[in-house]
């Protein structure tokens, strides 16, 4: 499939994977990156890393890629895409070792298809992921039957050295139930999954001229009794229009099961009729089985706004949200770090702030910051963007700004480039993945310390 015969949003999701043209910038003193591992492509490796990594209690790393494997994927590129473990080595100064632990086979296997999030862990060492596209679903791209997606599970083999065991816990049976799930899982308290799909739901004719409707936010249920199936239930359809489009995934909850999230589009008329997105919230209703509610806690309007919110959103200690803006900003800027902080009374808005608006963008600013931002231990938040890792430290006093440090640039092959991730380690190290970079080109996983 060639970019003419691409649709649009196929065209902004493939494009979050594209290998990003390295910048040539300095790596800053401060802080000092290694590559962990150089993703190889190919029919027989990974390639283009799919969202965050997540560690295991034996500090194993594990990463989705988007690319490589079987293929057997057409229309999405070809091949299906992977999961990885990444063993951190025995002796200091040896390589970390990498396993290969699943190569999805896609739709005409009735299996997974493309990873279009990073996967998560519970507390069995069972790895959750979702796949955009495969499964058993009805949906059809360009004229291809491709899957609607999938949400698996990867078990861990009983013995040392034995091969994961796969379970497609859900696939989306039509778009009406969800259509290209995007972003990482959540589970709650009791075990249920949470997650976002950037079309389908039933809802909204406008928001693509190739995928239906116009995204949603799904439950997904374990059994009742072992060897059940998982039951999903869509939570909430999205309209567009003045309602959210085109939901980022990466969702988060509170304390009191109430669900927060970002769509990259909707919201409005704003952004060349298409909207600028949103942050919303779910709120579960009293009744049981009754529909959840949608809040709107602030609709974008680019301009001197934000433009496009990129999901993960985190939650300080006072109940504020923070998330970032790939563009906009006063005065045309490129892209901002926000926080939305809580109404003191009922009734009343919820309060925007800019914490850092990036005003320009060359090859020595930053800019354009690609997934939302992490809190470390004492409160300094951390985020990337198009080759840079920043921190950002809160004001000492009220009403002073927050400062901003740019702790490491990105400067492409064998380094990596275009970051799309990031945890922290146990000693305050960050890790994430880059989409591109690295040995071959096909991405990384790093890490960046002091």
């Amino acid at each position: 499939m060639n970019q003419r015969q691409c649709p649009r949003f196929a065209i902004r999701l493939l494009g979050l994977f594209t290998v990003i043209l390295a910048l040539g910038v300095a790596a800053s003193a401060e802080w000092k990156e290694k590559v962990l591992y150089s993703f190889q492509g190919g029919a027989d490796a990974g390639s283009v890393p799919a969202g965050g990594v997540v560690f295991d209690k034996q500090g194993n790393l594990y990463v989705a890629t988007t690319d490589g494997g079987p293929p057997s994927c057409a229309p999405i590129g070809g091949a299906c895409g992977t999961v990885y473990q990444l063993s951190p080595p025995a002796k200091k100064g040896d390589p970390w070792t990498a396993t290969l632990i699943r190569m999805f086979e896609g739709k005409k296997s009735n299996d997974a298809s493309v990873p279009t999030g990073g996967p998560i862990l519970d507390g069995a060492g069972n790895l959750y992921g979702v796949t955009g596209y495969g499964g058993t679903g009805d949906c059809v791209l360009v004229g291809v039957p491709a899957g609607c997606g999938t949400v698996y599970e990867l078990s861990p083999p009983a013995q040392k050295g034995g091969a994961w065991t796969e379970t497609i816990l859900y696939s989306f049976p039509t778009s009406k139930q969800g259509y290209l799930p995007n972003g990482s899982l959540v589970f709650d308290s009791a075990g249920n999954l949470y997650g976002a799909t950037m079309f389908g739901g039933g809802q909204g004719t406008t928001c693509d001229a190739f995928y239906q409707y116009c995204g949603a936010v799904f439950k997904l249920s374990p059994p009742k009794t072992k060897g059940g199936k998982w039951t999903e239930k869509v939570l909430h359809a999205f309209k567009g229009g003045t309602d959210g489009a085109n939901p980022n995934g990466g969702l988060i909850l509170d304390s009191e099961g109430r669900i927060y999230g970002t769509t990259s589009g909707g919201g409005g008329t704003s952004c060349q009729g298409s909207g600028c997105g949103t942050v919303f919230e779910l709120k579960p209703s009293f009744k049981t089985g009754g529909a959840w509610i949608e809040e709107i806690l602030h609709r974008f309007t680019g301009g001197n706004d934000g433009d496009h919110p990129n999901g993960g959103l985190v939650f300080d200690a006072k109940g504020a949200l923070y998330g970032t803006t790939i563009i906009g900003g006063p005065r045309n800027a490129f892209g901002t770090v926000f926080r939305l902080s809580p109404p003191g009374r009922p009734g009343r808005s919820w309060t925007e702030t800019f914490l850092h608006v990036f005003s320009t963008c060359n090859g020595s600013a930053p800019c354009e910051p690609n997934i939302g931002v992490i809190f470390d231990s004492v409160g300094d938040l951390y985020g990337v963007g198009t080759n840079f890792l920043f921190r950002m430290k809160p004001p000492l006093r009220k009403g002073d700004r927050w400062s901003f440090t740019t702790l490491y640039m990105f400067t492409g092959s064998p380094d990596g480039s275009g970051p799309v991730g990031l945890i922290f380690g146990k000693t305050g190290a960050v890790y994430g993945p880059t989409v591109g970079g690295g040995a071959s080109g096909n991405g990384t996983v790093f890490r960046v310390a002091p």
